[in-house]
């Protein structure tokens, strides 16, 4: 998080940046975004849209214009941000995301969220343990996947990090590693579920013959 960057610094953005392929994206996504939103005091939550996720299997990914604009459609009218931002870095891998984004965004700080299905296979991320000293990390619970996420190799290295759920909001004066567990209402929508529902769902956001591709820019 920038070396000797003050990180309790109040004129700095607070950001959860939530990874995933978006396959599409869903009301589960959004309510676990507005949760987080309110327990970390965020300022704003980015939904990274992944141009291609090593631990997914490239069939049956809908292609990522699909998969943004999915995005941008259930984010509407919350403070929420879905981004081309790994695409247009050139990263693959979450560790060298969190290693550019502070350069190109030096006044925000960033937190990772993701769920307990996440947690659960997270040894096997590239530089996982390089994540953790990079930026705090929320984990929010999912149905079916917390015994999982607890029993994990990873979890069994980041135990000795937890914070107290009662001091989220103060992540941003964490020394790290840091891990918090957030545990909300859980909604059982699934983006398995929905493609098995609807194969073709990314049909509904292609562009039409006369739709012009609008080049990715920082504001994004």
């Amino acid at each position: 998080m920038g070396g000797a960057r003050d990180r309790s610094d109040a004129s700095l953005k607070r950001i959860g940046l939530l990874g995933g392929s978006f396959n599409p994206a869903h009301r589960g996504h959004r309510a676990i975004s507005l949760h987080a939103l309110r327990a970390l005091e965020l300022d704003e939550i980015w939904w990274m849209v992944s141009p291609g996720n090593p631990l997914k299997e490239a069939k049956g990914m809908a292609p990522f214009a699909a998969r943004m604009a999915s995005a941008r459609a259930m984010a509407k009218h919350a403070p929420i941000r879905p981004t081309a931002v790994e695409q247009r870095l050139k990263t693959r891998y979450t560790v060298d995301t969190l290693s550019k984004l502070p350069l190109l965004y030096p006044k925000h700080q960033f937190i990772w969220l993701m769920g307990a299905d996440n947690l659960a296979q997270f040894d096997q991320w590239k530089g996982w343990r390089r994540i953790a000293q990079k930026v705090a990390i929320a984990v929010i619970a999912r149905p079916g996947y917390d015994r999982d996420a607890h029993a994990s190799p990873a979890m069994g290295w980041l135990r000795r990090f937890v914070r107290p759920a009662g001091q989220a909001k103060n992540w941003t004066k964490w020394s790290l590693p840091a891990l918090v567990l957030l545990r909300f209402r859980p909604d059982p929508t699934s983006a398995t579920r929905l493609r098995a529902a609807d194969p073709a769902w990314h049909r509904r956001y292609a562009p039409s013959p006369h739709h012009r591709t609008r080049v990715p820019g920082r504001q994004e």
